[in-house]
């Protein structure tokens, strides 16, 4: 940034008084909160973030410091608008894995299909040999794996399987009408609407670098 662009510092101040107001106003609307969802606890967090990163912003452009804390953005998601009382759910769920021992998962793929070829047979594509298959194909040890284990077990297991845990995400959405049989499976993430997310949690190796050498405690928001 060149000097002409500078911000001054009677724009740091006042970036910190606004941060200042923006606790003011978390804490009051915490304090006066209706129930756990209340929309205005979510208003005032969101103030407060960006706030605090304006402040940051600044602070650093001015001084070259950086704030101790860390309050994560909030706007992957806008303000919930489903119902109350939804009758209905759909949960969502991401989880990146790196085959980080490919040689680890082609064993237990292949073990796999030593114990039931037919597992086999439908990861490979119904190929004659597929045990052979299984042995030299990451693409058909995958199939294995996760044709046989649900991805919870594979998640609670994922090192025995050469597998390295990435982000995860859990999305529960509410839905005015259980859907009809089949019917979003050609699509099945299409029809998400953040709109309607009651919460989510998420997992990342990020939360954990935030919390830097002095293991400072970053603010969370569960929507």
């Amino acid at each position: 940034m060149s000097d002409a662009a500078q911000p001054s510092a009677a724009e740091v101040r006042a970036a910190a008084e606004a941060v200042k107001a923006a606790l003011d106003r978390h804490l009051d609307a915490v304090e006066r909160r209706s129930g756990q969802d209340d929309p205005a606890v979510y208003a005032a967090f969101d103030e407060l973030a960006a706030a605090a990163e304006v402040y940051d912003e600044l602070l650093y452009d001015t001084y070259d410091e950086v704030t101790p804390f860390e309050i994560p953005g909030n706007d992957a998601l806008p303000a919930y608008a489903g119902p109350d009382d939804p009758s209905a759910l759909s949960v969502l769920i991401r989880r990146d894995y790196t085959v980080a021992e490919p040689q680890r998962l082609l064993h237990q793929a292949q073990r796999i299909a030593d114990l039931d070829p037919d597992a086999a047979d439908e990861a490979a594509g119904s190929a004659a040999d597929a045990a052979a298959v299984v042995g030299t194909s990451v693409h058909a040890a995958l199939g294995v794996l996760f044709g046989e284990f649900e991805p919870d077990e594979i998640a609670s297991r994922h090192k025995e399987f050469g597998l390295e845990e990435g982000d995860s995400t859990l999305w529960v959405a509410a839905a005015d009408d259980p859907a009809e049989p089949g019917e979003w499976l050609s699509a099945p993430f299409d029809q998400a609407d953040p709109q309607r997310v009651v919460c989510r949690f998420d997992v990342s190796a990020v939360f954990d670098e935030e919390l830097g050498d002095d293991d400072l405690e970053s603010l969370d928001h569960e929507r």
